[in-house]
């Protein structure tokens, strides 16, 4: 837990609106209504690895290997699928930086 606040004071609100895309398209079905932090554990390690991306379909390969390690293939499903949610973590992305 100590590890997720220290990722949320180094993304500030980025952390929180990524965090708000996964929940909101929930490719997992795990959105409840009640549990808005369902996804932070891939959002923790979603994150750190926006550095290394120079475009969408990076961040899409990103977040579709680390859906991969957190659920398993088969439920992650194809990484065309996080089209939608690359581009508005990209887009999100880019606007902290600036």
């Amino acid at each position: 837990m100590e590890k997720r606040q220290q990722r949320r004071t180094e993304y500030g609100t980025l952390y929180e609106i990524v965090s708000e895309i996964l929940f909101r398209h929930d490719l997992m079905e795990i959105n409840f209504g009640h549990n808005t932090d369902e996804y932070e554990p891939e959002v923790d390690t979603i994150l750190p690895r926006l550095k290394e991306c120079s475009s969408a379909l990076d961040v899409r390969k990103v977040i579709h290997q680390e859906f991969v390690v957190w659920f398993d293939a088969e439920e992650a499903g194809s990484e065309q699928d996080y089209e939608t949610i690359a581009q508005e973590v990209w887009a999100a992305w880019l606007k902290a930086k600036n």
